[in-house]
């Protein structure tokens, strides 16, 4: 019998060792519980260096409410940080593409949905759902399936749309910048200021500045905030080393 390997990661102890517990009781799941991303993610490691993988993660919506947006690995001997469950999805669908996602929620959320949709989940289920709807889920995306409650698939549908509406848009803004400009906005969204956008790119604070408002205005916002968040939905990345930029930065006008 080919058995399932799943993980459960809830840091609600009772919730994730109960449904643990239920799953475990089918003949052809073996089941591990987590309580937190970190754990997670040793878990993940665990499971590689013994040359065994888990196919399907139950990621917690609510996981580390609260917690900034982004993996974070545990420093050694250090307290774990917090890690999101849409952001554990992302970290975990990006290193290991083979694991399928399932996001538990509380409630029907279709831009929370969404959002899980877009960073790699593979299905949104609900934590009152009975344990054979879950089983059907966890085949399911084992089979390259997405599954969400009907009641969402209309407010998915439309998120996701006005997300790739907005995406289009956004890309079409950062084509009319020139290369300079565009390095100049992956500076910005790598979260420096004039003056260290001048130092990386060995140019005039002035001439930076110039390059920001034109930047700006092409984009058509007010402040770097909204020009990096609009960045973010074109998707464009932050500048990378300075290596990198000042080996290109002779070629760019």
């Amino acid at each position: 019998m080919v058995r399932i390997r799943v993980l459960v990661v809830d840091d609600h102890r009772i919730f994730a060792e109960s449904l643990a517990a239920a799953l475990a009781a089918e003949p052809d799941v073996d089941v591990s519980a987590a309580g937190s991303g970190p754990a997670a993610l040793r878990c993940l490691e665990r499971a590689g260096a013994e040359g065994r993988r888990f196919d399907v993660m139950l990621v917690d919506a609510d996981l580390g409410a609260g917690a900034a947006p982004a993996v974070a690995r545990p420093v050694p001997d250090g307290p774990d940080p917090l890690v999101d469950g849409i952001s554990l999805v992302t970290g975990v669908r990006s290193g290991q593409p083979a694991v399928r996602m399932v996001v538990l929620a509380e409630k029907d959320d279709p831009r929370r949905a969404a959002l899980a949709l877009q960073a790699g989940a593979s299905g949104w289920v609900a934590k009152d759902c009975s344990l054979q709807r879950l089983l059907t889920v966890i085949r399911g995306v084992l089979r390259d399936e997405t599954h969400l409650p009907p009641a969402l698939l209309t407010g998915v549908l439309r998120e996701l749309t006005a997300a790739r509406k907005h995406r289009t848009e956004s890309e079409q803004l950062v084509e009319s910048l020139t290369p300079r400009e565009r390095e100049v906005l992956r500076c910005m969204v790598a979260g420096l200021g004039r003056k260290a956008v001048a130092e990386r790119l060995f140019l005039s604070p002035h001439t930076v500045r110039t390059h920001m408002q034109n930047v700006l205005g092409k984009l058509g916002v007010h402040s770097t905030l909204a020009a990096v968040a609009l960045a973010r939905r074109a998707g464009v990345g932050p500048a990378e080393s300075a290596g990198d930029v000042v080996e290109r930065g002779g070629q760019l006008a």
